[in-house]
């Protein structure tokens, strides 16, 4: 899994020509809003979660963090983030590239943060450090997948 599978998923959809491949890594908020030339939060970061014995993938701004008290009243859980073998496994994706598209089988969960509501269009990543693609929300929504909205994140209103 990783940006191949990314890129066919979305020449399947008539979208690979919008993958964007960076000259240099975009694995951070901060360098991928540098190899885009667009402001930090509107990079969507994928944060990948293990909650109880399922792995989920929970997408917010760039500029948000978890709230450990909101993401604790949702899920009844503490958040627990995935390690990097456990990225690999669930997702096919490595830190820095992990994106809700093109998902192993057992990673079917999605959810996507309120605080991406604000933008016209994000940049998720594409399964590598050095890849992005710019989708407008109801895109993201679409071609994410995603179970539900939710409200889990802090420091960016």
């Amino acid at each position: 899994m990783g940006l191949q599978e990314v890129k066919s998923f979305f020449e399947d959809l008539g979208m690979a020509n919008r993958v964007i491949i960076n000259p240099h890594s975009s694995a951070t908020v901060e360098l991928a809003a540098q190899a885009l030339g667009v402001e930090p939060q509107r990079i969507a970061k994928s944060l990948a979660f293990m909650l109880y014995d399922k792995p989920i993938i929970v997408v917010v701004a760039g500029d948000a963090k978890i709230d450990n008290r909101k993401y604790k009243d949702k899920f009844i859980k503490k958040a627990k983030m995935m390690s990097s073998e456990e990225l690999l496994k669930y997702t096919g994706h490595e830190v820095g590239g992990v994106c809700p598209f093109a998902l192993k089988d057992s990673m079917s969960t999605v959810y996507l943060d309120e605080s991406l509501k604000r933008f016209t269009t994000v940049f998720p990543a594409c399964g590598s450090l050095d890849s992005a693609i710019e989708l407008s929300i109801p895109e993201l929504e679409k071609y994410s997948n995603f179970k539900e909205w939710i409200d889990v994140t802090k420091d960016w209103q």
